[in-house]
């Protein structure tokens, strides 16, 4: 949105530098798939210097239970959050499908994601698309973190609720990693309930089967966003509108710690290696 002048150089400057920096920090941290949660699983703890593998003094025991079975092989995600000796694993839908309609992840990191909700369809889509997040926070974590908010109940509205909203996101998505195929049988299993429904806002249970309890009905962006899947299916070429694709420019002045041995510079070679053939 700046025009590149003599006035605007130093803030584009300034700008390339945070995006590239801000680039790799979530693509290094914030990304899992079953390689970067064993390695975690091995971490040693209390390493503090420049050259330590576990940055973030992150323990171990972290790792949720449900996570070592429910991670598969082929896939991998973004997690919901990360800070000092603490990682939320949790998967939020939304950002990562945002995650890959701005190339925020590599293209590897892309079509993982997509993997991944294909490999847990019935989790993340079930009856109805698609799982806000997942999983939901149950017993004491409902407890502690949500205040026992009756509206977040585990499965219901942000808990772990489905909403037919995200549907034309997980299209764009799919659209842009020639995925057309998922995006189809989310639309179709939508396309079932929508109407006989009357456009809910939300869906509860663990397969979303039930219409939300507080849900409301003939919601505006349940509708746009059925309706907006559909004609992005009809012409892809619209799609191409609304995503970006990498920034090899960007990573050119992305400085990266991936080496003990010291720092250096992405070349532009080493972007381009992350494209799926």
């Amino acid at each position: 949105m700046i025009v590149v002048n003599d006035g605007s150089k130093n803030l584009v400057k300034a700008i390339n530098n945070r995006l590239s920096a801000l680039s790799f920090h979530i693509r290094e941290y914030y990304w899992v798939d079953m390689n970067k949660i064993n390695e975690i699983y091995r971490y040693k703890t209390e390493e503090y210097s420049t050259e330590a593998t576990n940055k973030f003094n992150i323990y171990p025991e972290q790792i949720p239970s449900w996570l070592m079975d429910w991670i598969p092989e082929e896939g991998g995600y973004m997690i919901g959050n990360l800070q000092p000796a603490h990682m939320d694993f949790r998967f939020f839908t939304l950002g990562n499908l945002w995650s890959v309609v701005s190339s925020l992840g590599t293209p590897k990191h892309n079509e993982a994601i997509l993997n991944l909700i294909e490999a847990k369809w019935d989790d993340l889509v079930g009856n109805m698309p698609l799982k806000i997040c997942y999983p939901a926070l149950e017993c004491e974590d409902w407890r502690i973190i949500t205040g026992s908010d009756p509206k977040n109940t585990p499965w219901s509205y942000h808990n772990g609720g489905s909403w037919p909203t995200l549907l034309w996101q997980f299209t764009l998505a799919c659209i842009k990693m020639d995925r057309v195929e998922l995006a189809q049988k989310a639309i179709a299993l939508a396309e079932k309930r929508l109407q006989v429904d009357h456009w809910p806002e939300y869906y509860d249970t663990r397969t979303g089967k039930f219409i939300g309890k507080q849900s409301r009905l003939y919601q505006t962006w349940t509708v746009a966003g059925f309706l907006t899947s559909k004609i992005l299916l009809e012409n892809t070429q619209r799609a191409s509108l609304l995503f970006w694709d990498e920034d090899y420019e960007l990573l050119e002045f992305c400085v990266c710690g991936l080496k003990k041995s010291g720092r250096k510079r992405c070349s532009r070679g080493a972007a381009k290696s992350q494209i799926l053939v």
